[in-house]
């Protein structure tokens, strides 16, 4: 009998194998989806997208990016925010407030005008505008482009269907490229929101449309459409197309500020504190070729000017070869200074009285004395200087300023930006002197070598004032410094300034013998009296020669010693057979 049967059980059928099934179906659906994924990351993004800046009327373009400004007007009468004017032209564009005064300076001109007024004057000369500064509804000040443009030479591009403008200043190099044209098959290419295909399109750019290259990033160009429009273009999507620059603006023939072809300056000032002096008694100055008289002071905060200038002295120095600087000094006093910076009106009243000065004494260079200044009065000292040197330079005349070494002093050295006077002026005069000050509380060389070379390569090189700009001012004069014990078991110190006549007369009278300190530069003699020590640092014919050897090495101007009166008879052959290199 069939076992089978008789259980009453079947024989379990094969069961089928799904297995190679189940895999087929398993790596055609991830191919599927690795596909559609890899499709979706390489597929070209084909949305469009309106820019922010699309919102403003007349957005403005600097350098390939958006100011996040828009400007007013259009055509001739455009109007840019005076931000911008001032981002792109600096110290060049300044407005007062409270005067609803704008100047606008270059290294010629000075243009002065009002909000809502088109009277204006350049270099002192009416002058009329054909549009208007303006402030909007917000109480923001816009320029009007026109003066920018003639003064400057700005150029703006408006994008005809955008309004975009696009700002660009003389000289800027424009890297261009074309889309190929459709002779070389080209088709309008996409320029994107960002470096990737995956960024929406701005603007499509049709084929043989010229763009401007503002960078590059990740092998795309960041590119500018004649529209304005900014955004990338993939570089395989362009040709390069050569590079173009904007034109400067036709300059003015430039102030030749020293006429002696190879011949350094060599300056004394003349120090006039309550009389001239009689010329006849001066001497031979053997070398010199500039005398700077300390004969303008300011008086109050107006603006007001008092003079001490003769024509007889003018006459004597130019018949002797010489030309005439004429000191203009603040009078060491803040407040009136202060004042006298903070408007337009009366820094005006002060040019206008120096070149009335200068044209009256016959000078033929104004020397800028202004000390004790506030820091905050820094940027007012600038603007004086801005508008006083174009006007200057129309009266043939030389401009130059006097400057401390770097300190930290607040009120003899931080208001001082020499980094920005220096394009300015003519000449930069480095007061090398005062190393240990009157009131010192140690002893020490008035202007030491090392101490003078150091103030020079400060200014040349964290300032990048340029060496044919500097002029090292030198001390005629020396201290005498007086170390007695006190109570308290230190020492008192204290000084008296002395000429080189006074201590060459000292040393003769007290049979000292000088040694020559390699430290300073100097000769330096000590002696002992009525329990004090005394100790002079030397300047003689020795220190200056040093000096005048620190103005060839830097290939400096020239330099300027004060003063005239403190020297003895040889100085002024020693120097300037170092200074010009006489044999």
């Amino acid at each position: 009998m069939d076992t089978m049967l008789m259980t009453g059980r079947h024989r379990p059928r094969p069961r089928r194998r799904k297995g190679p099934i189940f895999i087929f179906l398993l790596l055609f659906i991830c191919s599927a989806a690795f596909v559609y994924l890899w499709w979706g990351q390489e597929r070209p993004n084909t949305s469009h997208v309106t820019p922010e800046y699309r919102s403003e009327p007349h957005p403005i373009m600097l350098d390939g990016e958006w100011s996040k400004t828009s400007a007013l007007g259009d055509g001739d009468g455009l109007l840019i925010p005076i931000e911008i004017a001032q981002k792109l032209l600096g110290d060049g564009v300044r407005y007062e407030a409270q005067s609803e005064s704008i100047i606008l300076t270059t290294e010629s001109k000075v243009l002065h005008f009002k909000t809502g007024e088109l009277d204006a004057t350049l270099n002192r000369k009416p002058f009329e505008l054909s549009f208007a500064a303006k402030k909007s509804e917000s109480g923001d000040l816009f320029l009007p482009l026109a003066p920018l443009t003639q003064l400057y030479g700005i150029q703006a591009d408006i994008g005809k269907d955008t309004g975009i403008v696009t700002l660009h200043q003389p000289k800027d190099m424009l890297q261009k490229a074309k889309v190929p044209g459709e002779a070389a098959g080209g088709k309008t290419e996409p320029l994107r929101s960002g470096p990737s295909k995956h960024d929406p399109i701005v603007q499509d750019v049709a084929p043989d449309a010229e763009v401007v290259i503002w960078g590059e990033e990740d092998g795309w160009y960041k590119a500018q459409t004649a529209d304005g429009d900014i955004g990338y273009m993939a570089k395989s999507d362009l040709i390069l197309d050569g590079v173009e620059q904007i034109p400067a603006t036709t300059a003015d023939e430039p102030f030749v500020s020293w006429k002696l072809t190879g011949r350094k300056i060599n300056l004394t000032w003349e120090a006039v504190y309550s009389a001239n002096p009689d010329t006849s008694k001066i001497g031979e100055l053997t070398g010199v070729n500039v005398v700077a008289p300390t004969w303008f002071e300011l008086q109050d905060g107006t603006g007001q000017f008092h003079s001490m200038a003769d024509l007889s002295y003018t006459s004597w120095a130019n018949k002797n070869g010489m030309q005439v600087w004429g000191v203009f000094s603040n009078g060491f006093e803040p407040s009136r200074t202060h004042t006298a910076l903070a408007n337009y009106d009366t820094r005006f009243k002060m040019i206008q009285q120096m070149l009335a000065y200068a044209k009256s004494f016959r000078l033929q260079g104004i020397n800028l004395d202004f000390e004790n200044v506030e820091t905050a009065d820094k940027d007012n000292l600038i603007q004086f200087v801005r508008e006083l040197t174009p006007l200057a330079h129309e009266q043939n005349l030389v401009v130059s300023i006097d400057v401390t070494p770097k300190s930290n002093s607040e009120m003899w050295s931080l208001y001082l930006d020499r980094g920005r006077l220096a394009p300015v002026v003519d000449y930069m005069m480095l007061m090398a002197y005062d190393e240990h000050w009157a009131a010192s509380p140690v002893a020490g060389s008035v202007a030491s070598l090392s101490w003078t070379e150091s103030s020079i390569k400060t200014l040349l090189t964290e300032d990048n004032v340029p060496k044919n700009k500097l002029i090292l001012g030198m001390p005629l004069y020396t201290r005498e410094w007086t170390e007695k014990p006190n109570a308290k078991g230190g020492v008192d110190v204290s000084s008296k300034t002395m000429s080189m006549t006074a201590v060459q007369k000292l040393i003769k009278e007290k049979n000292l013998t000088p040694k020559l300190s390699q430290d300073t530069g100097q000769h330096y003699v000590e002696f002992k009296e009525n329990n004090a020590t005394y100790k002079i640092w030397i300047e003689d014919a020795t220190s200056i020669r040093e000096r005048a050897e620190l103005v060839k090495k830097y290939d400096l101007a020239g330099a300027g010693t004060w003063r005239r009166g403190f020297e003895t008879s040889d100085i002024w052959g020693a120097l300037d057979q170092t200074l010009q290199s006489h044999p």
